[in-house]
């Protein structure tokens, strides 16, 4: 008997393409969609461009990083510490693994629930991916401790300006008011991220095999038993010139944007002028030493400040996809240059990379399609009222449910928080108050139908870019996240409860 195959990505988005394309024949007020379903991909694709070209620079970058054999050498360096560290009882029997799996869980989900990382964590999964494969897990718990990390906090959204800032404007209440009982949302939220995710890597570590990814990340496991055999460290002219560039580089965009550095924290702005001269410094020093070991760890050095100067780009110079991509092409150039690749062997080595990561650009593109024929097809208005029209007439508690289904619904199919708040604040925040319901907790309902199914929705480009970076197909994706998102579903709208008997600071 022939074994049933996952249907492939591509498949399913395109299945699900036809599928919203019949709907506009059966909705009242739609245009009924046919040759369309071809066009929406062409036009998905120029939507999506910026993302799709931020992923093929991320995959070459990296490449040339990887044929560096620097991330070899960190994870290598990573698995003694780790060794050393099981030596010590008190943490031998908390486990070293799962503290550096916590640690790392809380950061991104603090990143998340901060300032709404959510394209930005597509750098880091080749990172973790591989981290995880190496700590015996597979590449779902790498993709977990990213992305979904990041997503949590992003449904959380203590200050996320993404969500909360839009919605409380569009709602006319305070902006970021109401953050103490957000503070315990995304409290909750993320010990059952960190529980979940423990418990899933905990059953994986004792069988790898009971992984749904276990023979597709043979890819993985391979390039890590690839570094597990050692590292030929070695010194170089190249490297030297690599770190002078790169630090007269730094110098030069300390002293023009050093005194305009301003750190944005929700409505806090905090001016620091002197983070680019410590950051830059900090490289320069740290860098100095990395070199005397090896050309490895000065890449790896170049790789973590690269990281760094994402994360104070984003807060202090509202940085995107444009810059981040500007960002990652500098750390290619400066590896190459390190590593002593002549020119043409750095664009050999970086559009090997691309080619590795096309395909995941392609599905980002083609997933953009189901957008684009709801739209054309005029389902999104209808499908609202249709949706709304549901609250009337119910009890509070039901009203603020059914309000939170209806975004968590919409989400599946409209994933940007910017357009949704667009969408449904102007009709949620005044129909909130013909049923008693505060503002705040409309906002928090908007909060958490907004994030949750991000993580399941293949409109979401952020997602299908993240699994194609990890390797993982999308339907294998489905059946292992559902559990965790109809979690979260259930313990938000548990969440929304206190808002309605309870009078809580903000509410």
């Amino acid at each position: 008997m022939k074994k049933r195959e996952f249907p492939n990505t591509y498949v399913i988005i395109f299945a699900i393409i036809i599928i919203c394309a019949i709907a506009t024949w059966f909705t009242k007020g739609a245009q009924p969609q046919t040759w369309q379903v071809f066009s929406a991909i062409y036009t998905g694709f120029g939507r999506q461009a910026g993302i799709i070209a931020f992923i093929l620079i991320i995959g070459g970058a990296f490449w040339i990083v990887n044929s560096t054999k620097a991330i070899d050498a960190g994870i290598f360096s990573f698995l003694k510490i780790t060794c050393k560290l099981e030596k010590i009882s008190f943490l031998r029997r908390i486990g070293v693994n799962n503290i550096i799996m916590i640690a790392i869980m809380l950061l991104f989900s603090l990143f998340g629930a901060i300032f709404g990382m959510s394209e930005e964590t597509i750098p880091f999964v080749v990172i973790l991916v591989p981290l995880a494969i190496s700590m015996g897990y597979d590449s779902i718990v790498g993709v977990c401790l990213v992305y979904v990390a990041a997503h949590v906090g992003f449904a959380g959204a203590i200050l996320n300006p993404f969500t909360i800032g839009i919605a409380q404007t569009i709602a006319e209440i305070p902006m970021f008011s109401g953050i103490e009982y957000r503070f315990i949302c995304w409290v909750v939220l993320t010990i059952i991220l960190i529980a979940f995710v423990l418990i899933y890597a905990a059953r994986i570590k004792r069988n790898p095999s009971k992984s749904i990814m276990y023979d597709a990340d043979s890819y993985w496991r391979d390039k890590v038993e690839a570094s597990s055999a050692g590292v030929k460290y070695y010194h170089n002219k190249s490297s030297w010139i690599s770190f002078i560039l790169v630090s007269v580089a730094i110098v030069c965009f300390t002293i023009f944007y050093s005194k305009v550095c301003s750190i944005k924290v929700g409505t806090g702005v905090y001016h620091t002028p002197w983070l680019l001269p410590v950051v830059g410094a900090l490289f320069i020093i740290s860098s100095l030493f990395a070199l005397r070991k090896s050309v490895h760890f000065y890449i790896l050095n170049l790789l973590m400040f690269t990281i760094v100067y994402l994360v104070v780009g984003v807060l202090g110079f509202n940085w995107y996809i444009t810059e981040i991509s500007a960002l990652f092409v500098a750390l290619a150039l400066s590896s190459g240059i390190a590593s002593g690749l002549s020119a043409n062997s750095v664009v050999k080595e970086f559009l090997s990379g691309a080619k590795d990561i096309l395909s995941a650009a392609l599905v980002v593109g083609l997933a953009a399609g189901i957008i684009i024929i709801l739209e054309e097809g005029k389902v999104i208005d209808p499908m609202m009222r249709s949706l709304v029209a549901l609250v009337d007439g119910t009890s509070k508690v039901a009203s603020i449910g059914l309000m939170y289904g209806v975004q968590t619904l919409i989400n599946l199919v409209i994933p940007s928080a910017s357009a949704k708040a667009a969408i449904t604040m102007p009709i949620m925040a005044p129909f909130s108050d013909m049923i008693g319901v505060s503002r705040q907790a409309t906002v928090l309902a908007f909060q958490f139908g907004d994030g949750f199914t991000n993580m399941i929705t293949p409109t979401s480009g952020v997602l299908i870019a993240a699994l194609g970076m990890a390797k993982i197909p999308y339907a294998k994706w489905v059946k292992f996240i559902w559990k965790f998102i109809l979690i979260l579903i259930i313990v938000g709208f548990c969440l929304l409860i206190p808002t309605v008997f309870f009078k809580l600071p903000g509410f």
